[in-house]
Formats: C-alpha cells, structure tokens, sequence
C-alpha cells in the first residue's frame, strides 16, 4: 500500500524540506505503482553503504547493513548471531532497538537538508512479539510524520525466511538546526 505524502509534508516548502516532484518507481515487483519520492535528495544504497563503513559503530558492531531503499522507505538485515543474542540465545530486545533505531535515524536524516538541519533521537518503543534464535531480521522504516520540528517513523522487523513479525517499533526523531 502507497501513502500520498502530499498530506503530510508542509505545503509550503521550508529550507530543509523535500520538493516532492521526482517520481520513483517503486523496487518491489509485486507493486508497479509510481510513489512520490520523500527524500531530501536522490541517494543510493551504495553511499548509504559507503556512509556506513566510514564511520563504524555499534551497528556495524552487530553486522547492521542497508538492503532497500525506496521512494517512502529503507530496509536492512542484521544477523541473530552471538553478538545479537542474550542469555538464552534469543534475539536481544536491545539488538532489535539498535537495529530499528540505525534504520529511523539514517531515514529520517534522508529527509532534511544536512546543510541545514539535523535529525536527533528523542524516543523509542518497541513491542516485541516473536521469539528468533537464528539467521537474520529484516527492518523497514516508513515515516507516519515527517513535521518542522519532530519526525515519527514506524520500524517493522520481521524474520527473513517466513516475514513473520519480530518486533514493531516506533521512532521519534527531532529536526534540529546543523550548527
């Protein structure tokens, strides 16, 4: 399902706004419809990838990697290994947070100009729901509000066999002027 992001992005356009007049055409084969890009600017998953090595952290810790990037959207996998694990070789809670956390933050961040403005973390939840020991999780962030002043994306992790949901998270972001 497409969401018309005509209604949620300001009308007027502020200076770190996205100008929606590119179309994309969406990368999921079962879906041929035509969606309004919301990013700030046309990016690839090769420079979200390259951004990523560039600057290792805690996600390239856990093995965190881009996989889809689409008009309204961005994907990525982590693997359920020893590093991602807690005491009874479950998924970790937290894992799943950094994994959704990586996944908001970076989208959001797509959104606004980083000239002039930056996206900061202000709060996370996340449900988990299914118990995962082994292979990999995929997450997808979709925004349910790109505003001036505050950003919310939903982050959806599921298994990457069966798509069975692991965890559903929401993301609040701040937009904060770039210094």
């Amino acid at each position: 399902m497409l969401i018309h992001y005509t209604r949620v992005l300001p009308s007027a356009c502020h200076s770190f706004w996205p100008r929606p007049a590119a179309r994309w055409h969406t990368s999921r084969p079962d879906d041929r419809r035509y969606a309004i890009m919301i990013w700030f600017k046309p990016t690839t998953l090769d420079e979200l990838k390259e951004r990523m090595t560039a600057r290792p952290g805690l996600s390239t810790h856990l093995g965190i990697e881009f996989t889809e990037l689409g008009p309204d959207f961005l994907s990525g996998r982590m693997p359920v290994d020893s590093r991602t694990h807690q005491p009874y070789g479950l998924l970790h809670g937290g894992a799943s947070c950094v994994l959704a956390e990586t996944l908001g933050s970076v989208a959001g961040g797509l959104v606004v100009d980083r000239d002039a403005a930056r996206v900061v973390g202000l709060e996370i939840n996340a449900n988990h729901v299914k118990a995962v020991s082994r292979g990999f999780v995929i997450g997808t962030a979709r925004p349910l509000h790109v505003g001036k002043s505050t950003q919310v994306w939903e982050i959806r992790i599921e298994t990457e066999e069966a798509r069975a949901l692991v965890c559903i998270s929401r993301l609040t972001l701040a937009v904060v002027r770039a210094k």
